[in-house]
């Protein structure tokens, strides 16, 4: 009698977990309010002094390839946007990760830090406001390009970020 009760009341468990409870949650991973649905993209601004050149154009396209991909909003320009994501590079670092024996450095690490401003201009309110700050590491042997590599990650790395944020950091 108690086992016929119990496969009862799991059998009652199983249909509720499949078709949901009618809850307002939803697990998506993505939770863009409705009204949200053309974003600009402006490009990003360099303030960090640093004078690396192609950064700002590189943080650019990495957001708008990640926001096409995602598919959460439809890129457009500002004047027929519902929201804005306004990024500036405020900071770069390079400094060694890795120290071995000898004092040698065998690892360096690029850190890059962006502040965002993400608006919705339908409501004319700030979304969110935060500073994104990631790393990517580089052998120092490699000269220039194993140095691109690494800002390249950490480029990678905050696009990443920012893009998940904003699509499902409600």
């Amino acid at each position: 009698m108690i086992k016929n009760i119990l496969i009862i009341f799991t059998g009652f468990i199983l249909i509720f977990l499949v078709y949901g409870c009618g809850c307002p949650y939803s697990f998506t991973g993505a939770s863009v309010p409705a009204h949200l649905k053309k974003l600009a993209i402006p490009i990003v601004e360099d303030r960090s002094g640093s004078g690396e050149p192609n950064l700002r154009e590189n943080l650019t396209t990495l957001l708008t390839r990640k926001f096409v991909e995602d598919n959460n909003f439809t890129l457009t320009d500002r004047s027929k946007a519902d929201a804005v994501l306004e990024c500036s590079i405020i900071s770069i670092s390079d400094a060694p990760a890795v120290v071995s024996a000898g004092e040698n450095v065998s690892a360096r690490r690029i850190t890059i830090s962006v502040k965002v401003v993400y608006r919705d201009l339908v409501k004319r309110n700030i979304i969110f406001e935060k500073t994104f700050s990631n790393y990517g590491d580089y052998s120092p042997s490699g000269g220039s390009v194993q140095r691109n590599s690494g800002i390249q990650i950490s480029l990678d790395k905050i696009s990443e970020d920012i893009l998940l944020d904003t699509v499902s950091g409600w």
